[in-house]
Formats: C-alpha cells, structure tokens, sequence
C-alpha cells in the first residue's frame, strides 16, 4: 500500500501565501500523476493542479498565476506553493497520487488525509 502525508495547511490574510507539500512512501515503483483537490464546506471537491511525471502541469482556471504546482521525484513529493491567497481559496486540499506499485506492477490512486487552508483578516 501506498501513503500520502500532507502538511503545511494553516490560517493566513488575504494576500498571503502558503506552501503545501505531499509525500508519498509506501510500495512504490513509480508516480505517473500527483495532484492538489480541495474542497469547500458544501461544494464538492475540485481539481486545482497537477502534474505528470515528466513536470506538465494543468491549473484550474481561478487559480492560474497564482498558485504552483512542483514536485520532487526523488523523494516522491509534490508541492503546491499558493500566493495572493482569497478567502475563496479556504478548503481542504487534498494530496493525489496516481501509482504503479511496485510489488504487482498494477495502477492505483491514493488520497491523503487533507490539510485545512483558512484565508481569513
């Protein structure tokens, strides 16, 4: 099995930034995708970036210019550097890996256990 441990969530003021990162451990052989989700109290969860194994990256709209997305593959980690935060942006953000396990050489996707972003003065 595969785990996703996130970290870096907070509270901050508009206008500031954040920066989230997700590892992963486990039985891993490779990382094809890792992605951000969030999820607002009442709204359902969204796609805000990802990025693929050779570093292409998609944003969704409301967060383009603002928000980064990066990883590191040697420690099997991914990054999400968000600045210029809005109070629009309060969520859980919700770290996603699409793996191949090394063991059975099969495609999996985990989730991690989220971490909570406030942007309230």
């Amino acid at each position: 099995q595969v785990q996703l441990v996130e970290s870096g969530g907070g509270l901050v003021q508009p206008g500031g930034s954040l920066r989230l990162s997700c590892a992963a451990s486990g039985d891993i052989f490779s990382i094809l995708v890792m992605d951000w989700y969030r999820q607002a109290p009442g709204n359902q969860r969204e796609l805000v970036a990802r990025i693929t194994s050779d570093g292409s990256t998609n944003y969704v709209d409301s967060v383009k210019g603002r928000f980064t997305i990066g990883r590191d593959n040697a420690k099997n980690t991914v990054y999400l550097q968000m600045n210029s935060l809005k109070p629009e942006d309060t969520a859980v953000y919700y770290c996603n890996a699409d793996v191949i396990l090394y063991t059975v050489r099969k495609r999996s996707t985990y989730w991690g256990q989220g971490t909570q972003v406030t942007v309230s003065s």
